[in-house]
């Protein structure tokens, strides 16, 4: 969304495909998930783990979402890991304040942060009228 490239208008992720090599089946991999997400991994790195030491490279295969398997779909866990790295860029602008490289960044994910929250909020997860302040994320961030 922030890069000089067109875009690719059209395009599409390949048809969820069942491959041979895959020796799971859906409830090992919803138990794997479960177990992963009792022992407080976040959903991105269920998903990691799941590639790279069970070879599962997408458990929507299966039918599933990590997030409803791992009963985390009401976090807003994304919201919450932009809001650390926007605490910690802001941390860093304090005291670097000519990095425009990094002011640039941080306009960036702040806006993705308001984004994010237009869509909880029209979700029903957040406030109607909630409005995203570097303040508030410091003490949520906390």
């Amino acid at each position: 969304m922030h890069s000089r490239k067109h875009g690719r208008h059209g395009s599409s992720k390949p048809p969820v495909k069942r491959h041979s090599w895959m020796v799971y089946e859906k409830e090992e991999v919803r138990k794997l998930v479960e177990k992963f997400s009792k022992e407080g991994a976040s959903t991105a790195r269920i998903g990691t783990i799941l590639r790279d030491q069970y070879g599962i490279p997408d458990v929507r295969v299966f039918g599933l979402r990590i997030g409803r398997a791992a009963g985390k779909e009401n976090e807003m866990e994304d919201m919450h890991n932009l809001m650390v790295r926007a605490v910690s860029l802001h941390r860093h602008m304090e005291s670097n304040k000519g990095d425009a490289k990094a002011r640039h960044g941080l306009e960036l994910m702040e806006s993705k942060i308001r984004r994010l929250g237009k869509y909880y909020a029209r979700k029903g997860k957040l406030p109607r009228g909630w409005k995203y302040s570097i303040e508030e994320a410091k003490l949520l961030v906390k």
